[in-house]
Formats: structure tokens, sequence, C-alpha cells
């Protein structure tokens, strides 16, 4: 596995989703902040979209950062994200 960069640049993480054509999403029922999840392909049933904008007041509000690879370990585009505290 390649290394994982950690960012919390609202730019950097909308710029890694798009390329991947990732959307921001939050867990259905999670309460009023929410989980935050990147989806990815056909929309999961768990999963509702939501804007950029609510997306990032919600990133920042929890003081999260966002956890991302690039590539894999063989040169492949990566999709591996998680979200994590901000140090």
């Amino acid at each position: 596995m390649s290394e994982a960069k950690k960012t919390s640049n609202h730019s950097e993480i909308r710029k890694w989703v798009e390329e991947r054509n990732g959307r921001p999403s939050r867990v259905k029922g999670a309460g009023e902040g929410g989980v935050l999840r990147i989806d990815f392909g056909k929309p999961e049933d768990n999963l509702e979209a939501i804007s950029w904008d609510d997306f990032f007041r919600i990133f920042d509000e929890n003081q999260l950062a966002f956890l991302h690879q690039d590539k894999t370990a063989d040169g492949k585009v990566s999709r591996f994200n998680k979200f994590v505290e901000k140090d």
C-alpha cells in the first residue's frame, strides 16, 4: 500500500473526490451532524447525498481531517479514504 496523506484543505479534498467520481454524503439517520462518507459509483441505500457546503460545515464543526491515498502500491488510482481527528 502506498503512503496515505492527511489534509483539512477543502479544495484538495473536493478535487481528490471529484477526480474519482465521488460525491459528498452522510449516513442516513445518523443525527444532526451526521457521519460523513464519500459515495462512489452507484449511490448506496444507507447514504444520502449532501451539498459540498453542508459536507464542509460538518467536517469543520467536527474538527476532522481527510486521510487519503492517491495511488495503490501497484500504481492504480486509489479510492482509499477515511475521516480522522484533526491534530
